[in-house]
């Protein structure tokens, strides 16, 4: 049975009905404004009113959709607007195709023309604005776990067979860079998690934050575009600096001014709507919020006993040290993992019983693989006892025989700054030996004359990089104004005794014994002291001592000051942002040569 009621009230009409049946159940949708009223089922009297469109209310909408910021399209609706939200977020879809997930925002011209949350299609009428924004949902992670002991056995293997190849054949680095620098395989282990994986980046990639935090900014970047309106951030602030701290933590604990500064840049360059007004550059307020956040959450992490950070708390000083700045510890030489926590389940007595198992594995012949296990599980105690205890090096070697071997060395420096060191320094100063060459024949008066001499080995040693780099260290150590006396003792024919009583003498650097009329760069023995005693001999060559020594906790001497510096942050790019007068001109000089 089809009733029509009159087209005056369908409200009075229904109550009408209603009033006139007794016992009657009804299962009814009536939408707002009585658009539509569904089927309503008389189950007394066994009727139904069949659906019937409210015709004095059947009139077309339009609705104008931004999509993306150049992307605006107008929707007709020739039956009204839907009854809910979801039917509204279906017809969009269908109608301009839009994939994945989204949401709808209005805009409500009570509140200044801002965008809402659209809730219900109650709340808009026709011709309203509507903005479709993408919800972003997080990335989906898949473990696939394995074996560990396999996983371990198949490493240790690669490990092997690459220290076996390396002592034979040489590593080859561009067009240039080959003998004398062996390539350095890190055996990484599931329990060694806890460590910094990568150095502060070059361009600093701003975090995602929550979810409602990414709608506002969006929405506030949009309408900075539009007309420069700047976004209220207040409310924003706990979890922007939050999220910003926690990512910075994940490179450096003690950020720079420099390092601050680039995060500030990265924020404001991503999301406009945050520059401040009256700041020079627009985010200098932002620095100064994350230097304080992130003494704040250090604070929290040092309660949570981190040991990076507890290491510094004042219960841990001495008496005439109680003050937070007195005697800092912190990394001075661009230490990525200056302090990590002991690996997952791993304790000090623990690892002091490994330690004490790779002295006896040192005893043992072809054992390469167990070692280089033990070393890189122990590699938090090392940090502990070089921070904390800072020991003599004999005493620290008499701990530690194994870790004063060339391999080791590479390995530690690694696992300390996330770069490979001999590589790297070959690598480098192979790529900038023909500019220092250019410098170094334009400088005149005595050191002219001194670096000549340097410049006529390397312009004869072209087919001999080990003789060629050589030279450029000594004539670099010239340049800036240093002996290379002082970097490199040279001995000849003398007793092993008297060689000591000589090196005692001075605080550290590189020691060679030279061969009978033998030719440059071709030594009996090259090797590397410290406080008067040998650490590390047999070193292939006088080059790959040089990238060595970094590797050392030490100051170096002053009368190689400028020469340490230039390579430390020039040359392997380490902490490159102060540099003194004279490396900065050199640098500088290189650069335009």
């Amino acid at each position: 049975m089809s009733l029509l009621w009159p087209v005056a009230s369908p409200v009075l009409w229904f109550k009408e009905i209603l009033e006139g049946i007794e016992s009657i159940h009804i299962y009814t949708h009536i939408y707002r404004e009585c658009r539509i009223i569904r089927q309503v089922v008389f189950l007394r009297n066994n009727f139904i009113i069949e659906q019937q469109p409210c015709t004095s209310m059947s009139h077309p909408a339009k609705l104008w959709i931004i999509l993306k910021e150049h992307n605006i399209r107008k929707l007709d609706l020739p039956h009204l607007i839907p009854g809910t939200v979801e039917e509204l977020e279906s017809i969009v879809k269908e109608t301009f195709e839009v994939d994945g997930k989204f949401t709808l925002h209005y805009k409500d011209a009570d509140f200044g023309e801002e965008y809402f949350s659209l809730t219900s299609t109650g709340d808009i009428k026709d011709k309203v604005t509507l903005k479709v924004v993408q919800i972003i949902e997080p990335p989906t992670i898949t473990l696939t776990f394995s074996d560990v002991d396999s996983s371990l056995k198949s490493a240790s293997e690669t490990l092997v067979n690459a220290s076996a190849i390396s002592e034979t054949s040489s590593v080859s680095c561009g067009t240039s860079c080959s003998s004398g620098f062996q390539d350095t395989v890190i055996l990484s282990s599931p329990e060694h998690f806890s460590r910094r994986l990568r150095r502060w980046p070059t361009n600093f990639s701003v975090p995602h934050f929550a979810y409602d935090t990414e709608l506002l900014l969006a929405s506030g970047n949009e309408t900075f575009k539009k007309d420069g309106t700047k976004l209220n951030f207040t409310s924003l602030l706990p979890d922007i600096l939050e999220k910003l701290a926690e990512t910075i933590f994940q490179y450096v604990a003690y950020p720079t001014s420099a390092q601050l500064a680039d995060v500030a840049e990265a924020l404001v360059q991503q999301h406009p709507c945050l520059k401040e007004p009256g700041s020079y550059n627009g985010c200098y307020g932002w620095q100064q919020r994350l230097k304080y956040k992130m003494g704040n959450y250090r604070s929290k992490l040092r309660g949570l006993g981190c040991p990076e950070l507890d290491v510094n708390s004042l219960k841990r000083k001495q008496a005439h040290e109680k003050t937070p700045s007195k005697n800092l510890k912190k990394p001075r030489k661009a230490e990525v993992n200056y302090l990590p926590p002991h690996p997952q389940g791993e304790t000090e007595e623990s690892l002091e019983k490994e330690r004490l198992e790779l002295l006896d594995e040192v005893k043992e012949r072809n054992n390469y693989r167990i070692i280089s296990e033990k070393m890189a599980k122990t590699f938090s105690n090392r940090r502990q006892e070089v921070v904390n205890l800072a020991p003599p090096v004999n005493d620290f070697r008499n701990r530690w025989p194994v870790l004063f071997d060339a391999a080791q060395v590479n390995a530690e420096f690694q696992c300390i700054t996330t770069l490979q060191l001999e590589t790297t320094f070959a690598a480098q100063l192979d790529r900038i030996t023909p500019q220092l060459m250019t410098v170094f024949q334009k400088k005149g008066g005595v050191s002219g004359q001194k670096l000549a001499h340097h410049l006529q080995i390397m312009q004869e040693a072209e087919s001999d990089v080990k003789v060629k780099r050589e030279a450029v260290l000594r004539a670099l150590c010239l340049y800036l104004g240093e002996e290379d006396g002082s970097l490199i003792r040279e001995y000849l024919d003398i007793e092993g005794d008297d060689i000591q009583r000589d090196l005692k003498k001075h605080t550290m650097g590189i020691y060679v014994i030279n061969k009978e009329n033998g030719q440059n760069g071709h030594y009996d023995d090259i090797g590397i002291f410290v406080e008067g005693e040998i650490v590390i001999d047999n070193i292939g060559t006088l080059a790959q001592a040089c990238a060595l020594i970094l590797a050392l906790n030490l100051a170096y001497p002053k009368e190689l000051k400028d020469y340490y510096e230039f390579i430390q942050k020039v040359l392997m790019g380490l902490d490159g942002e102060k540099l003194s007068l004279k490396v900065l001109g050199l640098k500088n000089k290189i650069a335009t040569g």
